[in-house]
Parts: C-alpha cells; structure tokens; sequence
C-alpha cells in the first residue's frame, strides 16, 4: 500500500465471507496507523468501530457520529445495526 496520508476503502471487504473479511480488517487496521481513513461500506460489522461514521440514506446525510452516539439515538444506524444482528451481517 501507498504511504498516502489519506485511504479511501469502497466495499474492499463486500465480496468476502466473515472469517476472511475479519482477517483483512485486521491487516488493514495495522497498516493504516496515523492515517485518515475513509471507508464506504453497507455491512455494518465493518464500521462498527470507526471514530464517526456519517449515514447516507438516499443520497443525504441522515446521521452523523460515534457508533456509541448513534445507537443511543435509536434513529437509522441503531435500525440498521439491529437489522444486521438479526441476518448475521
């Protein structure tokens, strides 16, 4: 990987099954220290631990914040992470 000071991460993990994309997430998070990352994904596992995640419904911005902050909203992303406990995603 580049030592670009900015990553951008479109789907990278998407294709994946869970066991294999635990194991790039883990790769990905070593190699991106002290580097701003950008991640667009649908699978919430993915962004589950990111410092602010903005939520995009429809083209606009819905929500922004902590996962912490976000679930304590009940809005969109709590609806979202419930919906993927329940199919495993």
């Amino acid at each position: 990987m580049k030592d670009a000071p900015v990553i951008l991460l479109d789907e990278a993990t998407a294709s994946l099954d869970v066991e294999n994309e635990t194991k790039i997430q883990t790769a990905i998070s070593e190699l991106v220290c002290n580097k701003t990352v950008l991640i667009i994904a649908h699978r919430m596992r993915t962004v589950a631990d990111a410092d602010k995640i903005v939520v995009l419904d429809n083209g606009r911005v819905v929500e922004t914040g902590s996962p912490e902050d976000l679930k304590k909203q009940d809005g969109f992303f709590a609806k979202m992470m419930e919906k993927s406990r329940k199919t495993g995603m």
